[in-house]
């Protein structure tokens, strides 16, 4: 298993990481097969989505926001349960496939890092998984 580090700035961003996942297939030389990401934290995900026009990740972020706000009918004492919430939502991992050692996205697709309940330096899992 790999870690990609992640920095976050905001309490709630998605964090491009789409060269630090190509770098990482490239320094291990991996080929063929699938890609596994998975964040082990509670308020963090790990999506894939449009990364061609900025405008996605704020109408993201501002929906999310509005859907489920910050301060609401929550119990947790961290004052963080939108956090958990919109972690769930998203979900904690993602398959990429890799062929011929590039990873496979649509033309518009990055790869994201969700962080709700930041700034916090995080960690991502990574697991390569061979089709040989």
């Amino acid at each position: 298993m790999e870690i990609i580090q992640v920095q976050t700035n905001d309490r709630e961003a998605l964090v491009d990481i789409t060269s630090e996942v190509r770098k990482l297939v490239n320094s291990h030389g991996w080929s063929d097969g699938a890609l596994l990401l998975y964040c082990p934290h509670t308020t963090g995900a790990v999506t894939i989505n449009e990364g061609a026009d900025p405008d996605v990740v704020r109408d993201i972020l501002v929906n999310m926001r509005a859907l489920i706000p910050h301060h609401g009918d929550y119990r947790h004492a961290e004052g963080n349960s939108d956090a958990h919430i919109k972690s769930s939502l998203f979900g904690c991992d993602q398959m990429v496939i890799v062929e011929g050692g590039n990873i496979q996205l649509g033309t518009w697709q990055k790869i994201y890092f969700c962080e709700f309940d930041g700034p916090r330096n995080r960690k991502l899992w990574a697991q390569f998984l061979s089709s040989q």
